[in-house]
């Protein structure tokens, strides 16, 4: 999973043509902790289908401001460069995979 930050943000996942999850997560947020291991599952799952990245959102408010990340944990699924899912607070890899199809067919 590719490491995120404010400095490759754009270049990594604006510029990728494709579908591009990415998580957003923080050191004190116990939810994201929780759920990482259902990320990497789904990274495993879905390799070379579409690519993955994680930002720590210390150091990236920002940024996070700018994508609209209101809550953790928080993932955002992009299509060729544009936001076409967000998942807040509660959802599954379930969910996650589902909408990834969708934008995969789509």
């Amino acid at each position: 999973m590719k490491e995120l930050d404010k400095d490759n943000f754009d270049q990594v996942v604006l510029a990728h043509k494709g579908v591009f999850l990415v998580d957003w997560w923080g050191a004190t947020c116990e939810e994201c902790t929780a759920m990482m291991p259902q990320i990497e599952r789904l990274e495993n799952e879905l390799a070379g289908k579409i690519e993955f990245g994680k930002v720590n959102i210390q150091g990236n408010r920002r940024l996070a401001m700018r994508e609209k990340v209101l809550g953790l944990p928080t993932v955002l699924l992009y299509k060729d460069g544009q936001k076409a899912a967000t998942f807040t607070k509660e959802f599954t890899a379930d969910q996650i995979k589902a909408a990834v199809g969708e934008l995969s067919v789509g």
